[in-house]
């Protein structure tokens, strides 16, 4: 990557970040198209390689990008001192709201790159992936051994929770436009529903 693209104006940088975050999010390495990423960003397709060089150069530099800025934002919002595991997962939540508003495509990014193969860029992908599941975990140090109570299986809950919020935001991706709001509000009443289910 030409380090020089930090050197444009944010709201460039900007588009072309929201651009290749949107077209690798819906169609995956393999299926997204140079022609695609640069008709979402407005930019010629020159441009593009002069600051990325290739496809998966673009790829590699987004899944670093996101993965930063969503750890960032993660662990400026989360209180270490919550122990209860429904509140930090709506603190969670609240921080990707925020990370959606500015890029409304960056965790269906990053949930894609973290299933799907791409022999060009597995290495960052996987190193990448431990660091982000690394940092999630984190938050959820001060939590007890216990969070649902005596007898419930832990690991079960916890991926009840993860499908359930990556199903409302698979379902927001088919939509011609992703509401940050709506997603946010969604996750929040599914979480209260578990929340009363599992205190």
């Amino acid at each position: 990557m030409n380090d020089k693209f930090f050197d444009l104006k944010r709201e460039k940088q900007d588009r072309m970040i929201n651009g290749g975050l949107k077209v690798f999010a819906r169609n995956g390495y393999r299926h997204a198209s140079t022609d695609e990423i640069v008709r979402e960003a407005g930019i010629s397709k020159g441009l593009l390689f002069h600051y990325f060089i290739s496809k998966v150069g673009m790829y590699t530099f987004l899944i670093d990008y996101s993965v930063r800025f969503l750890s960032l934002e993660i662990s400026r919002t989360v209180r270490k001192e919550e122990e209860n595991y429904w509140e930090i997962c709506k603190q969670i939540e609240f921080a990707k709201l925020q990370i959606l508003k500015k890029y409304p495509y960056m965790n269906a990014f990053l949930e894609r790159v973290f299933v799907e193969f791409c022999e060009e860029a597995w290495p960052e992908a996987v190193r990448q992936k431990h660091y982000y599941r690394r940092k999630i975990e984190e938050c959820f140090d001060s939590v007890g051994e216990h969070p649902f109570g005596e007898g419930v299986d832990t690991g079960k809950v916890k991926g009840l929770v993860r499908y359930t919020v990556r199903g409302i935001e698979q379902e927001a991706l088919l939509q011609e436009e992703i509401l940050p709001e709506d997603i946010y509000s969604q996750v929040c009443q599914y979480l209260d529903f578990m929340k009363g289910v599992w205190r």
